[in-house]
């Protein structure tokens, strides 16, 4: 694929030297494959490159910047590569769970090892060959995330519909004895990959620390969206507290004798199990936030910071709107800040999930339809608070093709997306409210994070 670039940075070296439309070729005599080549030659502060003009003729440029500076090229796609789809027909995926009719993006499952680097993505394995095995150890690409499920291979084979998932595993000690640090997910599922399945997966996984810096077990999440597909059930409240108590000894064990617990629960299994999360001293490093582990008693730990340094709040009547399971820790925060600031006149509403089956309850799936349908002729004050997550990053619309705009009009009053942040959440329950950001059109980059 031609690396073409698409514009230069005001702050770039090359500015001046190179235009539009050039092709990036090598840097320092390395082809440039993707983004990873790109970012990982481009470090030193000495570099030759080879680019060629749209006339096909060749130029070599020397650059001097500062270790680490960005070349600030920006190419037609951010990969400067297609996005590597998923090989793999999960028995738990997420997306095959969604309704028809949405947005093509959110139909798109990666698997890109890139994305795990850069974004943060989880990874199967499944779709790597030996050669980019080996790019990422010749790189030091790390850390790198990647979805687990069991260390079973048969079981593997059978929840990920993938001939091949069993064998891929090995990766995981490549990785790990060329030094990689590997953060990894177990989407936990009854009757298939919890109980003894479990036990073995995390005595597995503990055997390649120190490199295994953290596992995340996260409940499976259901839509009502599954016919034709396997049989999965919910956890209830005793198989949550059963896989709760499991992952903590288990984690209790890792922390005595390594020094480092390793393993962790989501906020989600804890609520499910009705148990009231760990302190935040528990959660370490946090090293699995986009998993929502941890995610709330750190906002906690936000929220509380910044309502201890506050001086003043605002008696304007406000809504925050949630998803049902942060629903009673949010109120929480909000009686808080009300015994501080008696004038604080706010209230939480759960969001009831109909879009996709009152069984998903996390609020970064909200959608704009159940947040205005729910909300309308309610007293819902004079400003509503969402979670930033609610919505695409740039495009600011919700899952559904709502877009901000749309929800504030249908219930006549501004809404504002807070970022995942107990701090910002503090000012704006407090009356400093963030600008509303404006709708931005680009490159649409969603990628599927439920592998």
């Amino acid at each position: 694929m031609k690396h073409v670039i698409k514009s230069i940075d005001p702050t770039s070296p090359l500015r001046g030297r190179a235009e539009p439309g050039y092709e990036l070729v090598s840097i320092n005599g390395h082809a440039i494959l993707d983004v990873l080549d790109y970012k990982f030659y481009a470090y030193d502060p000495r570099l030759k490159l080879e680019l060629r003009t749209p006339r096909g003729e060749t130029l070599r440029l020397k650059i001097k910047k500062p270790v680490g500076g960005d070349l600030g090229l920006d190419f037609e796609t951010y990969l400067m590569d297609r996005p590597r789809h998923c090989a793999n027909k999960c028995v738990f995926c997420f997306i095959d769970q969604m309704p028809p009719g949405m947005r093509p993006s959110l139909y798109f499952k990666d698997d890109d090892a890139r994305l795990s680097f850069l974004m943060g993505n989880y990874i199967t394995l499944t779709n790597l060959s030996d050669r980019e095995v080996q790019r990422i150890i010749d790189l030091r690409i790390s850390p790198i995330n990647i979805s687990v499920h069991t260390t079973d291979p048969e079981l593997r084979v059978r929840m990920m519909g993938n001939p091949h998932a069993g064998e891929r595993l090995g990766c995981l000690r490549r990785f790990a004895e060329a030094g990689i640090t590997l953060n990894c997910q177990i989407v936990c599922c009854p009757g298939w990959n919890d109980g003894a399945a479990l036990e073995r997966s995390m005595t597995d996984l503990a055997a390649l620390a120190p490199q295994m810096h953290s596992v995340s077990i996260v409940p499976v999440g259901l839509t009502k969206y599954r016919e034709g597909l396997a049989e999965l059930t919910p956890f209830t409240r005793e198989s949550a507290a059963r896989t709760v108590a499991q992952v903590t000894a288990f984690g209790d064990r890792c922390l005595a004798e390594r020094g480092e617990r390793i393993f962790f629960c989501s906020d989600e299994l804890y609520i499910a199990a009705g148990l009231p999360l760990p302190p935040e001293e528990f959660y370490e490093d946090f090293a699995q936030l986009d998993n929502g582990v941890g995610m709330l008693r750190l906002q906690e730990a936000e929220f509380m910071a910044a309502l201890r340094c506050a001086d003043s709040a605002s008696s304007a009547p406000f809504t925050i709107a949630c998803g049902e399971i942060a629903a009673p820790f949010l109120q929480s925060l909000l009686d808080a800040a009300a015994e501080k600031f008696p004038q604080v006149r706010g209230s939480v509403r759960p969001i009831v999930n109909c879009f996709f089956g009152g069984g998903v309850t996390v609020s970064g799936l909200v959608t704009g339809g159940d947040l205005t349908a729910q909300l309308q002729g309610k007293d819902i004050g004079e400003r509503v608070l969402i979670t930033r997550n609610m919505l695409r990053r740039d495009e600011l619309d919700f899952l559904d093709g709502v877009t901000l705009a749309e929800a504030a009009q249908a219930l006549g009053v501004s809404v504002y997306p807070i970022e995942q942040d107990g701090g910002c959440l503090c000012d704006a329950v407090l009356g400093d409210l963030p600008e509303i950001p404006t709708p931005v059109r680009g490159e649409d980059t969603e990628y599927c994070r439920y592998n």
